[in-house]
C-alpha cells in the first residue's frame, strides 16, 4: 500500500483508495487542462473531482494500480499537499482581473510559486497574496502573507489556520514586489536557521520574540 506523499498520493478515509492533486500554480487553469482532468476522471471512474482550499483540483477515489497511469495521462507534476515544505501559494485575481485590486497579486504569486513551491522547510509553510484589504487569499492566517494597498504591499507573518489558530502580524508595509521578494528570502532563511522540526513560523516568532525577529529580517 502506498504511503501519504508517495507518488503524490493522499490516502483516503476508506484506507483503500487515493487522491492526487496536480500542481496548478495560483489556481489559474486553462480549458485544455480542465478537459484533461475531466477525461482522466472519467477514464478511471473516480469518485469525485474536488476543488481544494489551495485552489488545486484533486482527483479523488483512485485505485493503487491506476496511480502511475493517471500521472502519465495527466503529464502534470503533483502539488505539494503534505509534508514539511512550502505548500501551494494562494493568490487572488488582484489587478489582473478584479475591480477592487490594488496590487498585482497574481504576478507575485506566480513568482513565489516558481521560487518556493515544494521547498523543504522545518514545518509546513503557507503563502497568501491578496490584491486588496479584503484578503480573499486568507493572508491573515498564512505563515507569510502579502496584502495590496495603493502604496504597495503590506507583509504579514506568523499566521496559522490549524489546530492552534493565530492571526499574523504586520512586519512591513508599502513594499514593491521586488522588495517583498527580498524580505521573504530573509524570512525563509531565518526560519530555516531557527525552527525546530515541525515548528511553524508563528512558533518561531514567539520563541525569539517579534522584535528580535523583525530586527533580524529587516536589517
Amino acid at each position: 500500500m502506498l504511503q501519504d506523499g508517495e507518488k503524490g498520493v493522499i490516502i483516503q478515509r476508506d484506507k483503500q483508495t487515493y487522491a492526487v492533486a496536480p500542481h496548478i500554480p495560483c489556481g489559474v487553469v486553462s480549458p485544455d487542462t480542465l478537459r484533461k482532468l475531466a477525461d482522466v476522471a472519467e477514464k478511471y471512474g473516480v469518485a469525485a473531482l474536488k476543488i481544494t482550499s489551495a485552489a488545486r483540483i484533486a482527483i479523488v477515489g483512485l485505485k493503487e494500480e491506476d496511480v502511475d497511469r493517471v500521472w502519465a495521462d495527466l503529464g502534470m507534476p503533483p502539488g505539494a499537499a503534505i509534508g514539511l515544505c512550502v505548500r501551494s501559494i494562494k493568490a487572488c485575481p488582484g489587478t489582473t482581473f478584479c475591480k477592487r485590486g490594488q496590487q498585482d497579486s497574481l504576478s507575485l504569486g506566480f513568482k513565489l510559486d516558481e521560487i518556493y513551491h515544494g521547498m523543504e522547510v522545518p514545518g509546513k509553510l503557507k503563502f497568501g497574496v491578496s490584491g486588496c484589504a479584503n484578503q480573499c487569499a486568507e493572508t491573515c492566517i498564512k505563515d507569510i502573507g502579502l496584502v495590496g494597498f495603493p502604496k504597495g504591499f503590506r507583509m504579514l507573518v506568523g499566521g496559522n489556520g490549524g489546530s492552534r489558530p493565530r492571526l499574523s502580524q504586520e512586519i512591513a508595509r508599502d513594499l514593491t514586489a521586488e522588495q517583498a521578494l527580498i524580505l521573504i528570502e530573509k524570512i525563509i532563511a531565518f526560519y530555516k536557521s531557527n525552527a525546530a522540526p515541525r515548528q511553524r513560523m508563528g512558533e518561531v516568532i514567539d520563541k525569539v520574540g517579534f522584535e528580535t525577529f523583525s530586527k533580524a529580517v529587516l536589517a
